[in-house]
């Protein structure tokens, strides 16, 4: 015989009834709309949530490296962001030229600072000699798809419309616009920082850095105008991965700068479209990373790692004098793809902290000459054909310093037992054309170089381009007491497809 079902059922109301009297409690609690209590943790609660006030304000737009100032504001406003989508070709390394889509003109677009709580009224404005629509869909928006439903501009016209920021953090923003991953791969991303209601902590310098991945027909370094290369970027594999869109944006005289003594923040983010970046800044280590661009943070850290279309906040104090590199700690993309950038730090020596010589140029690669003006010199001579050797060599000049002077030494001597000297080199006399074989092809095994044994590795370099190679190896055939003569690009694509050196041959 069955049980009767009424305690059952008097159970299940009773639970029922003690549910709905919780959820009653929890809403007589629940905080009012407005600017929260201290007692939050973070979110959207922080802000404060009523209406612009003062007058409409024309938000302050900067270029990268450089960031906007603290809004300083103890009251939400109404903020007017005008953003242009500029097409343009530009330098993305000496000699190689690129068409970029960018927003203000720049790789990466225009930093954007706000305050949590501010209404942002943005007009994209596209320019009438654009080839394309474009779009922005920016992750600090809350609404269908950051603001990219709502931008689709033609060339020639504006869109505009108006967001709350909902939320404190530091916000990738990049076209959305089909085929999505060619827009961003082509340099149109950027960052908008929003302040939280009490401001950023103060420090004394503040850059802004991006990373992005390209991808061009042509191999790295390799001169003239590059175009797009879909299927590079489909198979994820980019011939470029660089910080503020150009190989050395941020090196020589245009490094960032910082005194000892001096905190300095970074606002990094990683604009993609494929790669993770593994941040690093050697020689240094982050005193806080407000990692993936929000609230919280982490204290000493060494590597952050920003995702594609993620960001980062780093603040770091600056104790000793010196050059610090920024690299993405992949670290093929440091110094065979450009993701490398140099912060230069002066004042006093504090032996007490580190006590030691600067970072050695040959470290941190070509990338550590002033300029690398002489091999864009060069490609605009080879592509009029009114090249020199004297251009040659100074061009190979520079590209040695970051390919082969760790080995051979800047002028030459190579070391002892090790690696044998390319100056006043029998061995080149005797086959001028072994240079650039070498450099291509690699060396392994003993060899005679001026009546001494050497018995090293030298790996092939075939990542070099024809004409570096041939630059690399005239500015040796011309240098330190050696026979003279030049290889021209033609010359060494030849030897590119040909046989390296056996051990036999490279004695003979």
């Amino acid at each position: 015989m069955r049980k009767p079902l009424r305690p059952v059922i008097v159970a299940t109301i009773a639970a029922a009834l003690a549910l709905a009297g919780c959820k009653g409690d929890q809403a007589t609690t629940a905080k009012p709309a407005g600017k929260a209590t201290t007692s939050d943790t973070g979110g959207s609660l922080k802000g404060d949530f009523g209406p612009p006030q003062g007058e409409p304000i024309e938000a302050v737009l900067t270029s990268p490296p450089l960031v906007p100032p603290a809004v300083n504001r103890d009251y939400p406003a109404k903020v007017v962001v005008t953003l242009d989508v500029v097409e343009k070709d530009m330098e993305i390394a000496d000699g190689v030229t690129y068409t970029f889509w960018t927003f203000g003109g720049t790789v990466p677009g225009s930093f954007i600072r706000v305050r949590q709580g501010d209404t942002v009224q943005f007009h994209l404005r596209n320019m009438p000699d654009s080839k394309m629509p474009h779009n922005i869909d920016l992750h600090g928006v809350t609404g269908p798809g950051g603001g990219a439903s709502a931008t689709f501009t033609a060339p020639g016209h504006v869109s505009r419309f108006t967001f709350k920021a909902l939320n404190a953090g530091l916000y990738v923003y990049h076209c959305a616009t089909a085929p999505v991953g060619m827009h961003i791969a082509n340099g149109m991303y950027g960052l908008i920082l929003v302040e939280p209601p009490e401001g950023m902590p103060p420090v004394d310098r503040e850059y802004y850095v991006m990373q992005g991945d390209f991808y061009t027909t042509g191999k790295y370094r390799e001169k003239g105008h590059q175009g797009f290369d879909m299927q590079k970027g489909v198979d994820e594999n980019p011939t470029y991965v660089l910080f503020n869109g150009r190989e050395g944006a941020l090196t020589g005289d245009k490094a960032l700068k910082a005194n000892t003594g001096e905190s300095v923040r970074l606002y990094v983010g990683n604009g993609g479209p494929n790669l993770v970046s593994s941040f690093h800044v050697i020689g240094e280590i982050f005193d806080k990373v407000w990692f993936e661009g929000g609230t919280r943070f982490q204290e000493n850290v060494q590597t952050t790692l920003i995702p594609a279309g993620g960001a980062a906040i780093l603040d770091f104090h600056v104790e000793v004098p010196g050059s610090y590199v920024l690299v993405d700690h992949s670290i093929f993309r440091a110094f065979n793809k450009g993701a490398l950038a140099i912060l230069k730090a002066d004042g006093e020596e504090r032996p007490e902290i580190f006590s030691g010589k600067e970072v050695d140029a040959t470290y941190i690669g070509d990338q550590a000459n002033p300029s690398l003006a002489a091999v864009g010199a060069a490609a605009k001579s080879a592509a009029t054909g009114d090249l020199t050797v004297e251009e040659q060599v100074k061009a190979g000049e520079a590209l040695f310093a970051g390919t082969c002077s760790t080995c051979h030494q800047a002028n030459g001597q190579g070391l002892e037992g090790v690696f044998p000297p390319l100056a006043g080199s029998d061995w080149i006399k005797a086959d001028p054309k072994r240079v650039p074989n070498v450099v291509l092809h690699g060396l392994t095994g003993p060899v005679t170089v001026n009546g001494k044994e050497y018995n090293s590795v030298m790996p092939p370099m075939s990542q070099l381009t024809d004409d570096e190679v041939a630059n690399i190896s005239t500015y040796v055939l011309n240098s330190w007491g050696n026979p003279g003569g030049k290889i021209t690009k033609e010359e060494a694509a030849a030897i590119r497809k040909g046989p390296g050196l056996s051990t036999a041959a490279a004695e003979h």
